[in-house]
């Protein structure tokens, strides 16, 4: 129940604050994220359902009791020649005939019986199957957790892109109406063509339709994070990267150890692989149909039929104990248990075959991953430089525009970009981040820890 709260709680705490805006934090994300994914949900849930399938596996082999009772109306006859019996008083007698006959009598029946497992390899391959699948639910879980905290952590940061987006353009608007006020006050005294203004106004009708385009961007992202964490959507803020490209890098390794790691690790090719382990006890279950089984058993009993017939009243009664090993030997199915085991063993073949389609994928997706970290890194370090450049160029523009040397035009190109320099700066970094735990989920090694490093490379909340 407190687990549940907490993600309300923080979202309460957050904006009730003034000023302050909720999920600063990519960890405080995905903490509310594990309790209101939908997605994650289902996944909890059928990783759930498959948790008895452990225990079914054990109770296979506990011992199990039954009682069956029946009673209605019934008809009997029974005939006895050439009985031998003796009774008080009368002597032996031989050769006598006993007959009775009851029609529409009452019947009761009942039975007790217990029974414990001793050999029965069947059942023992189906107790394999049930643990297999019970640990393939619990890769799948762990899967679908991963794929979470990734989902999380792309939403997050689209949305710290998207703000950023917003911000650059809110900026660049304002230093263009500001060029457009200069640019009409010079025209008003003489000292600037009419150009200027008209090109000055030209960009600021475009930079107004982009912050429109920007806004609803950001809101559809904002909407999308929300709905995964439970958060308020007018309120989320998100920070974005600002580690440079080596320290992000600082753990990498050769692409020959990630693809190891993958081989080793990778979710979908450890389910794959016991997928293929289930098909194979399926098939050896119903190989196994036609082994003899051996059981301990005790049975106890009774059978009662009262009525009148054609001798009269009579009564039928039988008691029954037994305590004893019981052997079944299947003889025949009528062709279902072979025809099963056909199926089981072209089921396992397309498993197998899965699990060498799926290493080949994941190989070439570790390969991509890899590459793209890589090239991503070169990127940041690129766009670093760039603008570092373009800062300058504008401040140079700048200057020459208040002496005289440089055009409007000049400026506007300047700040448009430094502008589109900055943003692609921002969305580089972001994929960096994404790449760099794409990669670790491949590898299956997407976790908590690797979220925190990730967020403490996240610039800080302003």
């Amino acid at each position: 129940m407190r687990a549940h709260l907490r993600p309300l709680a923080l979202a309460c705490a957050l904006a009730a604050l003034p000023g302050l805006a909720a999920a600063t934090d990519l960890l405080q994300a995905w903490q509310a994220a594990q309790q209101h994914d939908r997605t994650l949900a289902v996944a909890r849930a059928a990783h759930a359902a498959a948790q008895p399938q452990r225990d079914q596996a054990a109770a296979l082999w506990r011992p199990g009791v039954a009682l069956t009772a029946a009673a209605g109306v019934a008809n009997g006859e029974t005939q006895m020649h050439g009985a031998q019996f003796s009774a008080p008083g009368m002597g032996p007698t031989n050769g006598a005939n006993v007959a009775t006959s009851i029609t529409g009598g009452t019947a009761t029946r009942w039975q007790l019986q217990a029974s414990q497992p001793l050999y029965n390899p069947q059942r023992r391959a189906q107790q394999e199957q049930l643990r297999l699948q019970a640990d393939m639910a619990d890769l799948q879980w762990q899967a679908q957790q991963q794929q979470a905290m990734l989902r999380t952590a792309q939403r997050y940061l689209d949305v710290a892109v998207a703000q950023e987006a917003l911000r650059v353009i809110d900026q660049q608007h304002a230093a263009v109406q500001k060029a457009a006020e200069e640019a009409q006050e010079r025209y008003r005294v003489g000292s600037a063509p009419i150009t200027d203004t008209h090109e000055a106004s030209a960009r600021l009708a475009a930079l107004r339709a982009s912050q429109v385009a920007a806004q609803v961007d950001l809101d559809v992202k904002r909407r999308l994070l929300a709905d995964a964490t439970g958060l308020p959507a007018a309120t989320l803020q998100a920070r974005l990267p600002a580690a440079p490209a080596s320290e992000l890098l600082s753990t990498a390794l050769a692409l020959e150890a990630w693809q190891q790691q993958a081989e080793d690790g990778n979710p979908g090719i450890r389910l794959q692989t016991l997928a293929a382990e289930t098909a194979r006890a399926e098939a050896r279950k119903h190989s196994l149909g036609a082994a003899p089984s051996v059981d301990l058993v005790a049975q106890a009993g009774q059978e009662r039929l009262h009525g009148s017939g054609a001798y009269g009243t009579a009564q039928n009664k039988n008691l029954s104990a037994m305590v004893g090993v019981q052997l079944t030997v299947p003889l025949y199915t009528g062709g279902w248990r072979s025809a099963k085991e056909e199926e089981s063993l072209r089921l396992q073949d397309k498993a197998e075959a899965e699990t060498l389609s799926t290493r080949e994928q994941v190989a070439q997706q570790v390969q991509a991953a890899w590459l793209g970290l890589r090239m991503g890194a070169q990127r940041v370090h690129a766009l670093e430089q760039a603008q570092v450049a373009s800062r300058a160029r504008l401040d140079a523009t700048q200057t020459g525009h208040e002496v005289g040397d440089r055009t409007l035009l000049d400026l506007l190109n300047a700040q448009n970009d430094d502008a589109a320099t900055a943003l692609a700066l921002a969305q580089a970094r972001s994929a960096l981040l994404i790449d760099h735990l794409r990669l670790a989920l491949l590898a299956g090694q997407l976790d908590e820890a690797r979220l925190r490093a990730v967020n403490q490379a996240l610039a800080p909340a302003q």
